[in-house]
């Protein structure tokens, strides 16, 4: 019976470590953050879509209602996408510097490709230092 608990909780134990590993996997971790964002932006939710931003930007924009006026304004795509799908990623230095490319077809019937920068902070986390939006969606790798 206690052979039982022992490997139960071995067990156990090891299913958190890979869900930890997992969690902190730099590619998963931009996508997830990637998406949750523009969500956020499709909800017209400044504070979670802001909560994003790497502190480069919220310095740039100190106010959340300021930086969510400037990418309604300015990265249209990104804010009120059609429908959006991930592209190529790439990962430099160990996962300190993530390039996310994101393919998106606009409400203006445009594509675009959508190249994410995300930034591991001292922390440890990820935030998004910038987006760079160019009009087409072919891959042509980043």
């Amino acid at each position: 019976m206690r052979a039982f608990f022992a490997v139960l909780i071995f067990c156990a134990a090891s299913m958190g470590a890979l869900t930890t590993a997992r969690a902190q996997d730099p590619i998963e971790t931009s996508r997830a953050m990637i998406e949750a964002q523009i969500k956020a932006f499709l909800k017209d939710d400044p504070e979670t879509a802001y909560s994003y931003a790497a502190p480069g930007i919220k310095a740039l924009y100190p106010d959340k209602n300021v930086f969510f006026a400037m990418v309604k304004k300015s990265y249209e795509p990104v804010y009120h996408p059609g429908n959006y799908a991930f592209g190529r990623s790439r990962s430099i230095d160990d996962g300190a510097m993530i390039y996310q490319e994101v393919l998106i077809s606009g409400r203006d019937d445009k594509d675009w490709t959508a190249i994410y920068q995300v930034s591991r902070q001292p922390d440890g986390s990820y935030k998004i230092n910038g987006v760079q939006i160019l009009p087409n969606t072919d891959s042509k790798g980043i």
